[in-house]
């Protein structure tokens, strides 16, 4: 489900969420502190079309979007455990930069939760660049939380 920029105004937690095994940690600790503290909690899956080169085509971006928010609605699905309702969970695919629309997403939310790195980047990194950019960005305080790996 998407939703505008209105809707996330009284969200309480905001995590990004990939389907990376840092961000699926991310949400299982946002969802607990979430639990913990009574708060409402908002999942965000950001995705960019691919840069094309040369004469090659681009996907529709509706693939790439209702992809996204499988994704984004398993993850959150597994995370919360069945039968779970006591957490109120507001899901949104955003079409953007992900550390860009995250930091936008921080100035209506008390906390922002990130993964130490998604799928980019290379393996011997201990921050991703989202993830470093929103700690430096944010308009409220920043957990970073490593994959349970």
């Amino acid at each position: 489900m998407t939703h505008n920029d209105s809707d996330i105004r009284d969200v309480d937690i905001v995590v990004g969420v990939d389907g990376s095994p840092a961000c699926l940690a991310a949400l299982r600790w946002a969802l607990a502190q979430a639990r913990a503290t009574g708060k409402r909690l908002h999942a965000v899956c950001v995705w960019e079309l691919p840069p094309s080169y040369g004469w090659t085509p681009v996907p529709p971006s509706e693939n790439i979007a209702v992809a996204a928010g499988k994704m984004l609605s398993e993850s959150v699905r597994q995370a919360l455990g069945p039968g779970s309702f006591d957490v109120d969970v507001l899901e949104s695919v955003v079409c953007g930069h992900p550390a860009q629309v995250l930091i936008d997403a921080s100035a209506h939310a008390a906390l922002l939760v990130v993964g130490s790195r998604g799928h980019g980047g290379f393996a011997g990194a201990l921050l991703g660049s989202v993830s470093q950019h929103c700690v430096q960005h944010a308009h409220c305080p920043v957990v970073v939380v490593r994959s349970d790996r």
